[in-house]
């Protein structure tokens, strides 16, 4: 690697920067001149250039999805290094690497971009790794799998770029991003920017910590978990009526995320979601498209989700003409598939071994 990452948190050293051949055209009509990746990789490309997986991650994810998804990379997981070639990237827009408003203003200063990073969507995320993959020298992705927002990307890779992908597990997600999480990232970003220390899309240098960010965290993981959750782990005591744990639970976790990611990328990542909807531009309705997505898929709800509640992803499985659909049993809510490792490998493995026929049969 010959330049630097500009990191907002912590990644592996075996992080590699990919730069992008040419500028980025955005769907908002910005370009984007010098685009970087940050990415790894786990196994070998086979001389064919068919046996690779895409793993795509969520929000606050990073290119280290062997820490962030334990047990589903390695010698025996689904996704195995000595059978597969095994690719994930950082979101444009991140804080871990990649092109986004934690690289340095181009005045010299060496201060953050901020939001002066423009807007950028899913499908132009995708494009980015759309490079990266062809650099890489990948004919076909066996699999693109990723959670939330990863399965966002999931869905615009089939959509995206048809030929390439062999078949897709988008979990816990959507076909279009709904009015309800639309609200609830709304909420998160002007939290932030209700903060005194937010000025002109960044946190000045001395706003530690960043207020606005945990307030924005501490409403993300109420969604994220379920009631059924909070209730088991933070129990009030017989008479309580102040310093409930669920509230110090929320504090903690608001205060972990502002020590590890980037303010700006968090607001600019909320609003890529917020445009997920892969039938924009392309079909007359939500149906059409996904009856265009016609390679082998796996869509998994997490049952206790209330984020993204399992009737979402019913829906698409019911339209996708090669779909099947499983739900993780979990008390967990959204986070289900960051926790509920087992069961949720045994899925994945289940539809693999099937694959073949599958291909076949379509």
């Amino acid at each position: 690697m010959s330049e630097s990452l500009h990191l907002a948190g912590p990644v592996s050293v075996e992080t590699a920067l990919f730069r992008l051949p040419e500028a980025l055209a955005l769907e908002s009509g910005e370009v984007l001149p010098d685009v970087r990746l940050a990415y790894r990789t786990w196994g070998t490309l086979n001389a064919a250039g068919d046996n690779a997986v895409l793993v795509c991650h969520a929000l606050t994810g990073s290119a280290d999805a062997d820490n962030w998804w334990p047990g589903l990379i390695g010698e025996g997981a689904p996704l195995d290094p000595a059978r597969d070639f095994i690719v994930c990237s950082n979101v444009l827009g991140g804080c871990y690497g990649s092109s986004g408003p934690f690289w340095p203003n181009a005045d010299g200063s060496g201060d953050p971009v901020g939001t002066a990073f423009p807007e950028v969507t899913v499908r132009d995320m995708v494009r980015a790794q759309h490079a990266l993959i062809n650099a890489l020298s990948i004919n076909k992705l066996k699999l693109v799998i990723g959670p939330s927002l990863g399965g966002m990307q999931v869905m615009e890779w089939a959509a995206s770029y048809p030929d390439l992908v062999g078949a897709i597990a988008p979990i816990g997600v959507s076909a279009r991003h709904s009015a309800w999480c639309i609200g609830i990232g709304e909420a998160q970003r002007q939290a932030i920017g209700a903060d005194p220390n937010w000025r002109d899309g960044r946190y000045r240098a001395s706003a530690i910590p960043a207020r606005g960010l945990a307030a924005a965290r501490m409403m993300a993981m109420v969604t994220y978990r379920s009631w059924e959750n909070f209730e088991s782990r933070f129990p009030r005591a017989p008479d309580q009526t102040t310093g409930f744990d669920v509230q110090s639970y929320l504090s903690y976790q608001g205060d972990k995320l502002v020590e590890r990611f980037d303010a700006a990328s968090y607001y600019r990542l909320t609003q890529a979601m917020d445009s997920h909807d892969i039938s924009r531009g392309r079909f007359p309705d939500i149906i059409a498209a996904l009856r265009a997505i016609v390679c082998p898929a796996l869509i998994v709800s997490v049952s206790s989700d209330v984020l993204y509640p399992p009737h979402e992803q019913g829906f698409m499985a019911s339209h996708m003409p090669h779909a099947v659909y499983r739900t993780l049993e979990s008390p967990h809510g959204h986070d289900g598939f960051l926790i509920d490792l087992a069961p949720l490998s045994e899925l994945i493995n289940e539809f693999l071994a099937a694959l073949p026929s599958r291909v076949s049969a379509a």
